[in-house]
């Protein structure tokens, strides 16, 4: 996404996007490089609106965040159709004046390009009704849609196991690359709270958003320390927050408890 021409509005949304998600995961450009297939200097030019990245590495990112990719992906849809020319060629307007009705060989060559025009908007209107309904599919069921289709991820590894795990953040350790949602619920205020579980890291811990400045959510499982997260500020409220993991070969007795700022708190199990 470099350069001398102005860098496409869709591609600029694109890059802050991924630097926010990079933000998240706390990883530096090397670590991001150490975990993905793609260089320090790579990251550097996809995150800084340089260059285009891959939709595996928007993908991989997502994974890094634990952030569903469907919005992001849906992002970079449309970065790749304006770095590439063909929104533009799409949305070009027929010259004006008295033009003769268009012979065969032109016939030929306007089927495409309307085509593409059509394709182009289908594109700009599933991405609007995707993102004002916060990513969810029609008929409100929600999907995780952690890149599952990246082949980077087949191969990604946790950077922990067992005992190492306890009390270390699932993203940064890449525990939620191939964890699982044990449940999910909604609680009264509107906040979302989840339990996760990585096999691999043998090591549950709970996932919230929508969360309102003050509100508390912690981990209990009997017989090891509580996990507490809190939302500090609005940016928390507006972005996906776990606790620290709990080491366990069984999650089913975990509880994720909300304690909303000002009111009653809410536990939620796997029952």
């Amino acid at each position: 996404m470099s350069g001398e021409r102005p860098l496409p509005a869709e591609c600029a949304r694109l890059a802050a996007g991924l630097r926010e998600l990079k933000d998240r995961t706390g990883l530096s450009l090397a670590a991001l490089a150490g975990r993905t297939p793609y260089s320090k200097s790579s990251w550097e030019r996809y995150l800084n609106g340089k260059k285009l990245p891959p939709k595996q590495a928007v993908e991989a990112l997502c994974a890094l965040a634990e952030e569903p990719a469907g919005r992001l992906v849906a992002l970079w849809e449309l970065a790749e159709q304006a770095w590439s020319g063909r929104s533009a060629e799409a949305g070009t307007d027929a010259p004006r004046g008295v033009r003769t009705p268009p012979g065969p060989a032109e016939r030929g060559w306007r089927t495409p390009v309307v085509s593409g025009a059509v394709a182009v908007l289908a594109l700009a209107l599933a991405v609007t009704v995707f993102l004002t309904t916060g990513g969810s599919a029609p008929g409100g069921h929600d999907h995780d849609g952690l890149a599952a289709t990246s082949p980077y991820l087949q191969y990604q590894e946790p950077a922990c196991k067992g005992e190492v795990c306890e009390a270390a953040d699932p993203t940064r350790t890449g525990c939620g690359l191939e964890a699982v949602t044990l449940f999910k619920r909604r609680a009264a205020g509107g906040q979302q709270v989840e339990l996760r579980y990585s096999e691999k890291c043998a090591a549950v811990w709970g996932k919230t958003q929508g969360l309102h400045v003050g509100d508390r959510v912690e981990l209990r499982l009997p017989g090891a320390g509580t996990k507490t997260v809190t939302a500090a500020s609005q940016r928390d409220t507006e972005t996906y927050l776990s606790t620290a993991m709990t080491v366990t070969a069984d999650p089913h007795g975990a509880r994720v408890c909300l304690l909303p700022a000002g009111g009653p708190q809410q536990c939620f199990g796997a029952a």
